[in-house]
């Protein structure tokens, strides 16, 4: 069985992390896969790059200029969610690449910001292969947005698109789920990595009658396992009497990831009864320079991370995670912190519904409220150090995330398209 991952990036965001990870763990099943990406950044063999000289790097580039442009002026020349929003205009057409002709199976991760175009994945469905295709976010059952937040217009045709500075019922949002519209007659299996996310994907007018599944992402539990914590707060210089309270995001300021919600509730009552709070951040802060003095506590930021074995030590080192986000479609910070036996808080809705069983492997805060989070921060708080619960976020996260449970899953999915085809 050949298996073709697609994915824009190779290292740079989550839905990059979740590819390298399935492509590892599908490896160690014995199936033969590859990586087609935009621009390689390793020498890794089986992860090609379609920008492979100067030309095409060039090429990709103009592409990926020309589709900011054309949302840049349909949005009237505003910067505002300029990269909040995609409409997949121009791409490359892989059709004609070895890896695609070689492939039983076409599947799609993260294709945006140039890799394909909407019409280059018709192509790729038009070949007759089984395409399967993991959303890491919402866009391909939407018009052009990653993350709706409130607007529900997709669930029957977009326009009015609230992302837009001069929305109206034929705007780009509308005009961009018209071009989307072949999906409906598609081949195309949509593999959720959460069941609030499939809830999602079968209310789209795009994609609701098509083949679902859910299927969540992976993680190494060869990194992310528990290390011994006081070695790792000596090297960053906190005590062991400090409660520390991680929070990790690619872009901490990222409005979705809700940092303000975690310093919300670092004010309230039940945080106020934790002596020597200690607040741990790593990840990137854009164009916000006054972004950290919001925090009413002592923090320490150790800026973007990208060494997982670092990232994994300092779950280890955290007495409980919080993610709070407004919603995640999955929560990959949920399941490693776990896996390292570290406490986890998040609101309850989302993704990280999946991923937490409240009171027993973390703490499901009433979304949106700040006072519950806190609650959720004072419970991991009083049950600092308990070893059970520790173990049962380590067993639950090796049980249900492992490579060798997630690789079976999508082993058991492949082979059921591919009979499928050789019964048409």
């Amino acid at each position: 069985m050949k298996v073709l991952l697609v994915n824009t990036n190779e290292t740079t965001g989550g839905a990059a992390i979740a590819c390298l990870r399935l492509m590892s763990a599908l490896q160690k099943t014995d199936i033969d896969v590859k990586l087609l990406v935009k621009k390689k950044s390793s020498n890794h063999p089986r992860i090609i790059a379609v920008e492979k000289n100067r030309r095409t790097r060039c090429i990709g580039f103009i592409r990926f200029a020309w589709e900011r442009f054309v949302i840049f002026f349909h949005n009237r020349y505003s910067r505002k969610n300029l990269f909040s929003v995609s409409i997949a205009n121009t791409g490359f057409d892989l059709t004609s690449c070895p890896e695609v002709q070689e492939a039983d199976i076409i599947h799609l991760h993260w294709i945006n910001q140039g890799l394909l175009s909407l019409n280059d994945i018709q192509k790729l469905c038009d070949l007759g292969k089984p395409v399967v295709w993991t959303l890491h976010d919402l866009w391909p059952i939407t018009g052009i947005c990653h993350h709706p937040g409130t607007c529900t217009r997709y669930l029957h045709r977009c326009g009015n698109c609230p992302q837009l500075q001069h929305p109206s019922s034929q705007d780009l949002s509308f005009r961009t789920w018209k071009n989307k519209k072949f999906l409906r007659q598609s081949n195309i299996t949509f593999v959720s990595v959460s069941r609030w996310l499939q809830q999602k994907a079968r209310q789209s007018a795009l994609t609701g009658d098509l083949s679902h599944a859910i299927i969540p992402n992976t993680l190494d539990t060869d990194i992310f396992y528990r290390q011994e914590p006081e070695t790792i707060r000596q090297k960053l210089s906190i005590s062991s009497d400090e409660f520390v309270v991680l929070f990790g995001a690619a872009k901490l300021n990222d409005p979705i990831k809700g940092f303000d919600m975690l310093c919300r509730a670092l004010h309230t009552a039940p945080v106020r009864k934790i002596g020597k709070l200690h607040l741990l951040l790593f990840g990137n802060i854009k164009n916000a320079p006054h972004f950290l003095e919001s925090i009413p506590c002592k923090y320490t930021y150790l800026g973007p991370m990208s060494d997982m074995s670092d990232i994994a030590g300092l779950y280890s080192a955290a007495d409980v995670t919080v993610v709070s986000s407004h919603y995640e479609t999955f929560g990959q910070t949920l399941i490693e912190s776990m896996a390292c036996g570290t406490l986890t808080v998040a609101f309850n809705q989302g993704g990280q519904t999946d991923i937490i069983d409240h009171l027993e492997t973390g703490y499901l805060a009433r979304y949106p409220s700040a006072d519950d989070l806190g609650n959720g921060i004072l419970w991991a708080y009083q049950h600092k150090g308990n070893r059970p619960l520790q173990e049962k976020c380590i067993e639950n996260a090796r049980k249900k995330y492992s490579e060798k449970t997630i690789a079976s899953q999508y082993r058991t999915l492949y082979q059921e398209l591919l009979n499928i085809r050789s019964q048409s």
